[in-house]
């Protein structure tokens, strides 16, 4: 396996992949990888002939006062899962490899970028859309793997890509879970091990929004309040928001129909915790 620091090297790696005719899967991660991250190289390695990862802890999308700095970092360890899992070339730039001026071209995605997460996190999503636009331009993939857990980057990734149409396609891998629910991230570890158990809450909530659902529950504020009520039961969890969207154009449902996100984000300490579902709407 090849570790690329350069957009040079990488673009040499994928060049040799694509003369031997190999089709190119990408994995793009900020690192700290964990089992969510390693199912996403399955994915690509089960339908692609020549993986790249990226590990690059983004500047861009990380808002004043947001953990950039503290982000984990263990790339042994990340080196040493890419390499299990078969992947094929990891690319892990600088910050001034990717970023060598002051970056004055960046990529938006409207409205998409707006609600549930965007409400809080201003520029997040300016700067996932343009490292992303990037980062595609020097892999070059014919395929690139996303996780669910981060259902509106995905959301909002799609749309790039059909809009400006772009020469690849997006898949989106299933979020990989703790035994108790827990969607797997890379802040997990942020937690003490208190708020790591208050943290099953999350899907907890999640679990009670598809359960009224399912059993025909239509006023999405009902479902919001029940759910409220689920990540109240633990004192410790500060609530961000709790959306119930539309899974395609993220807009807020006064009335559930059709296929729906559910989506929690709170914070456990200074932790924050996103995490979703999909529920299909059956008609009633």
């Amino acid at each position: 396996m090849q570790v690329a620091e350069t957009i040079a090297e990488i673009r040499a790696c994928v060049a040799r992949a694509r003369k031997a005719g190999k089709k190119v899967g990408f994995v793009p991660t900020m690192g700290a990888l964990h089992a969510g991250h390693a199912s996403l190289i399955d994915a690509a390695t089960a339908r692609c002939d020549y993986v790249v990862v990226s590990v690059f802890v983004n500047p861009t999308q990380f808002g004043r006062g947001e953990d950039f700095n503290r982000y984990p970092r263990p790339f042994e360890k990340d080196v040493a899962i890419c390499e299990e899992h078969g992947a094929d070339a990891i690319f892990a730039p600088s910050a001034a490899e990717m970023y060598p001026r002051e970056n004055l071209s960046w990529v938006t995605v409207e409205k998409l970028s707006e609600p549930l997460c965007g409400r809080f996190r201003s520029g997040h999503f300016r700067g996932v859309a343009t490292v992303c636009t990037k980062l595609f331009n020097i892999v070059c993939p014919d395929v690139a793997f996303f996780g669910q857990k981060d259902a509106q980057q995905a959301v909002v990734i799609r749309r790039m890509v059909a809009d400006l149409n772009m020469p690849l396609e997006i898949v989106i891998c299933p979020t990989v879970r703790e035994p108790d629910g827990l969607a797997m991230s890379s802040r997990n570890q942020y937690l003490s091990p208190g708020e790591r158990k208050d943290a099953a809450v999350v899907y907890r909530s999640l679990s009670r929004g598809r359960e009224l659902i399912g059993a025909g529950e239509r006023n999405a504020d009902v479902i919001r309040a029940r759910m409220q009520a689920t990540l109240q039961e633990v004192a410790s969890v500060s609530i961000e928001y709790i959306g119930i969207v539309d899974a395609e154009t993220l807009e807020e449902l006064d009335r559930v129909r059709g296929r729906v996100l559910v989506a929690v984000a709170v914070r456990l300490g200074p932790t924050r915790l996103i995490d979703n579902i999909l529920v299909d709407a059956p008609p009633g």
